[in-house]
């Protein structure tokens, strides 16, 4: 742990402006700190339920601020507060307002209160939805808590850099608004203790592949909260480890820096040479900025004095970088004792004034409420009734769960009377309802103009009734697509040459360029990262997934990235990432997995499409690629090579999400299925009809959105029975669609017969077709399931067979 580096330089500037930019710099460094030490008092009093703070990062970040240009975008870690500051992102009032937890996003532009403090985005969407000129202003990418989880998307905001610079196509209007013809870096952020992450060490691999503008920062502190880096890190160094990414002689690789975070003078001469090698050479860097300190630990759950020795304690008071800011100001005679005592003093007084600006912001609407219902409250009368007013006006500073168990009580108390003082207190209570949930669920999906249901259906025109094989017909509508849509690019594991494992892409690479139809490595997650980056810089991705099965490697980052963005961001950030794998009935236990349930549920927030063929599948694309949401298709892996009639209208017929659709009629009982299982049922259909057994087949087509005209019910209340077909494991999806059938839609009411499921085994499907038909639900299997319901209900028309 090295002297400080007293060499100032300061080219093209004058003394006095170059101390005015130190002592401002010196100033902002203050006021994070001391917003960071009073953040830490206001979660420990109550006030907020968590702390995570970016002291002893100061330095770093102010330096790391001043190469940070317009277009630029991070995507970055929770303890980045000064960069952001330093960059105008946010004031101290919405950095207190994150803090608290205000739902206003004026107030808290970061979240609305969403996530806790740290989390940082700026908006890029108006109010319509639409993209700002992303190219004019400063960006972030929203922050996400799982450590190393925002190095795939920073792969994508390093990608677009590129494929802005190198598609021409993208360099005039609309596009040129999002993209200075890729002159943006993207910046990231990250512990060294989160450097031991798959992710990060997958996006090391990929950006140096792909030499993208990607600059990454690791803060190393020593520590990952209180496991030292020698558990972490082989050599204890993560600049050390990744040496031999470097750039040799001219090649591929990374240029890497290290600095010191308490050194300001280096740490501002090193990001200047850092960035200049990856803005001009469009070459990913790292910076290992070293010996930084974390003054109040990790966070507000535990105290570093546990962990850490008297002797690092004591160095990290010595080597505190607003300390040693400090010393070097004296002895570059920048500025005198006084004079720095004022910048000091000056910084705690704003700090706590925008603390209690940003406090009576939070409390005051949540004052009025309890004042509106405590008029209320007087209105309706009574000893109970009062004392519970006076019990929740006791509360000096309340909540709003506070408010709504205090009206509840009231109404369970007052439950027999009609007096229009209760009914008053009973639509207080509807219109919260409504405001609390705009406050903290809204967003969940697009709520622009472009959302999917808003997108017009469009029916396939045939010109006459030529067959093609299903892949051709993907191939097809994405030659159509490709043409229409210069923003559009189709990537993953053996999508460019080759045009795909199933030839879906067949020819495309050689007619569009390799920059629009392109291979990756087999890396799924920062495949998925990559695609997210893309669309949050208003391009249209489609990422493929080789198989279903290998969507398990990038399920993190679409459950809590890209299923989130909307949501988190209360509507200011998106990302319409089109998805694209194919799945089911395959041999082999890694080829044929069909975990419906797992995806459904970790993805809400992301549309999942479940096409029978591909002329289903191709529609949807078309569909999406007008709308601006997130969306998983799924192509039936057994369809490429099966006949389908061959459109007429590429590019243009749209299927619809959330239309189920009716393939077969019947009376006797509706059976619910999807994908590549419609077939199975199909062919079970026609020998249950021998037996005089009429069934009601209904295709699904999507699981999100889920039937939006509640058109399944209408089924049932005529057939009176539900089967709920699944290749999924017992349990697994099929207990997602009965909820919606049976509870949502209010099925239960016109049961005869208690609703089946019949799902796969609850092992992996063996191999070989023996394997599928005893694994997974066969033709027999509905056959049978069917005939037996029916033969509990009429044993004399449907006697036992076996």
């Amino acid at each position: 742990m090295g002297k400080q580096d007293s060499d100032v330089k300061a080219s093209n500037l004058s003394f006095e402006d170059f101390k005015k930019i130190v002592l401002e710099d010196f100033k902002l460094v203050n006021e994070s700190r001391q917003a960071s030490l009073l953040g830490r008092k206001e979660v420990l009093t109550g006030k907020a339920k968590f702390g995570i703070f970016g002291d002893g990062k100061e330095l770093a970040q102010i330096a790391m601020s001043k190469v940070f240009k317009n277009g630029d975008f991070r995507s970055g870690y929770y303890r980045d507060q000064t960069f952001m500051l330093s960059i105008n992102a946010i004031t101290l009032q919405q950095w207190f307002a994150g803090l608290y937890g205000h739902t206003d996003i004026s107030a808290e532009p970061m979240s609305a209160g969403r996530q806790m403090g740290g989390h940082f985005a700026t908006h890029s969407l108006n109010d319509d939805g639409s993209f700002k000129a992303l190219k004019d202003q400063k960006n972030s990418s929203s922050d996400i808590s799982p450590t190393g989880s925002q190095m795939p998307r920073l792969l994508g905001l390093a990608y677009a850099s590129h494929f802005y610079k190198i598609n021409k196509d993208l360099h005039n209007a609309p596009f040129n608004t999002y993209s200075n013809k890729g002159n943006e870096v993207a910046f990231g952020t990250i512990g060294d203790a989160s450097t031991s992450e798959g992710l990060f060490w997958e996006t090391i691999n990929a950006a140096g592949v792909l030499q993208v503008p990607m600059l990454i920062s690791v803060w190393d502190d020593g520590h990952g909260i209180s496991v030292p880096k020698k558990y972490q890190t082989t050599k204890e160094s993560i600049s050390e480890v990744l040496k031999g990414f470097q750039r040799e002689n001219g090649g591929k690789g990374y240029e890497i820096f290290k600095t010191k975070g308490w050194d300001y003078a280096h740490l501002c001469e090193t990001y200047e040479k850092a960035i200049k090698v990856c803005r001009e050479e469009h070459v990913p860097v790292l910076v290992h900025v070293e010996e930084v300190t974390q003054p109040q630990g990790h966070s507000t759950s535990g105290s570093h004095e546990r962990y850490k020795s008297k002797e690092r304690l004591q160095w990290e008071i010595d080597f505190d970088c607003v300390k040693q800011m400090r010393d070097w100001i004296i002895n570059n005679a920048l500025a005198n004792e006084e004079e720095l005592n004022k910048i000091e003093e000056d910084a705690k007084e704003a700090v706590k004034n925008a603390k209690n600006a940003a406090w009576t912001d939070y409390l005051t609407p949540i004052k009025n409420e309890v004042a509106e219902v405590s008029s209320l409250f007087d209105e309706i009368g009574g000893d109970a009734i009062l004392s519970i007013k006076k019990e929740l006006q006791s509360i000096k500073e309340p909540i709003r769960r506070e408010i709504h168990v205090a009206v509840k009580s009231v109404l369970r108390l007052t439950v027999n009377s009609n007096s229009s003082a209760r009914e008053k207190l009973v639509n207080w209570l509807e219109a919260s309802r409504i405001q609390n949930n705009e406050r903290f669920s809204s967003y969940l999906y697009s709520q622009s103009s472009k959302q999917v249901k808003n997108i017009a259906s469009k029916a396939v025109e045939y010109n006459d009734d030529k067959q093609m094989d299903g892949r051709e017909i993907l191939r097809d509508n994405f030659d159509a697509i490709l043409s229409k849509y210069p923003e559009v690019m189709i990537f993953g594991e053996d999508s460019g040459k080759i045009g795909g494992v199933n030839q879906g892409l067949e020819g495309l690479q050689a007619k569009f360029g390799e920059h629009r139809v392109f291979d990756t490595g087999i890396r799924e997650a920062t495949i998925m990262g990559q695609a997210i980056g893309l669309a949050m810089r208003g391009l249209r991705p489609i990422a493929e997934i080789q198989y279903l099965d290998y969507l398990l490697y990038a399920l993190q980052l679409m459950s809590d990235d890209l299923a989130t963005v909307q949501w988190r961001t209360k509507g200011k950030q998106k990302a319409p990432v089109i998805i694209r794998t194919r799945g089911h009935r395959l041999e082999g236990v890694w080829h044929s997995g069909s975990p419906m349930g797992m995806i459904v549920h970790a993805c809400r927030g992301i549309n999942i499409c479940v096409p029978r063929n591909m002329t289903i599948a191709s529609g949807f694309y078309n569909t999406l690629l007008e709308a601006d949401e997130p969306a998983l298709v799924i192509e039936p892996l057994n369809g490429y090579r099966l006949k389908e009639k061959q459109p007429g209208n590429f590019g243009a017929y749209k299927t619809p999400l959330g239309i189920p659709e009716v393939l077969t009629n019947g009376t006797d009982i509706t059976v619910v299925s999807y994908g590549s299982t419609i077939r199975v049922a199909q062919e079970a259909i026609k020998n249950l009809e021998k037996y005089g057994i009429s069934v009601e087949l209904i295709d699904l087509q999507t699981l999100i959105p889920f039937d939006i005209h509640h058109s399944i019910v209408e089924s049932v209340k005529k057939t009176n029975r539900l089967l709920v077909l699944d290749e999924d494991v017992s349990g697994g999806a099929s207990s997602y669609i009965l909820q919606k059938i049976v509870e949502e839609q209010g099925a239960y009411q016109f049961l005869d017969s208690a609703p089946l499921t019949l799902a796969s085994k609850d092992h992996r499907p063996a191999y070989g077709s023996d394997g599928d038909y005893f694994s997974k639900p066969n033709s027999d299997d509905v056959f049978d399931t069917i005939y037996n319901l029916m033969s509990e209900v009429n044993p004399n028309q449907f006697p036992k067979i076996y």
